[in-house]
């Protein structure tokens, strides 16, 4: 039963661009205590709607509670709890200039990332990839000496 209350759950929600949806959207986790690891929203190109993507951690019982209750949210047009998923998140990543740039280079290659920027004193790293590769390429990255980290939020499709 353990296991259960700390299942990794990605949730989208198709909404209505409109003034306050996502106060009431995360409230519904608040009130219950749940915290929202990651919260991504954006547009959907040629349309007045916007994807919200949540990934949390919670029992499938209060994960079916709060599907339920954002369902009947009147801005809220669709809500999908992923299974079948290509789960996404990117990570930018500054360096010290004076680091090895074919190392890091190589280290965001094999994360499917690359250099992004050089500039006088920093260089600037970008990584797309699965949410737990991306932890391991900033866990990989600490050898270089990263002077800031700057993680996006997790974005999921359904296969």
């Amino acid at each position: 039963m353990v296991n259960s209350m700390n299942e990794r759950r990605v949730i989208s929600v198709i909404v209505l661009n409109e003034s306050s949806v996502l106060a009431r959207i995360t409230a519904l986790f608040a009130g219950r205590g749940y915290n929202i690891e990651s919260l991504t929203v954006a547009p959907i190109p040629n349309s007045e709607m916007s994807h919200i993507t949540i990934a949390t951690n919670g029992s499938s019982r209060v994960m079916e509670q709060i599907t339920k209750q954002l369902h009947k949210l009147v801005p809220v047009y669709k809500v999908v709890e992923h299974e079948e998923m290509v789960e996404k998140e990117m990570v930018l990543v500054k360096f010290p200039i004076a680091e090895n740039l074919s190392d890091v280079a190589a280290l965001c290659a094999a994360y499917n990332g690359g250099i992004v920027n050089v500039g006088k004193e920093t260089v600037i790293a970008q990584v797309a990839d699965e949410p737990l590769r991306v932890q391991h390429f900033i866990e990989a990255a600490q050898r270089y000496n990263p002077s800031e980290i700057v993680r996006g939020g997790v974005v999921a499709i359904e296969r």
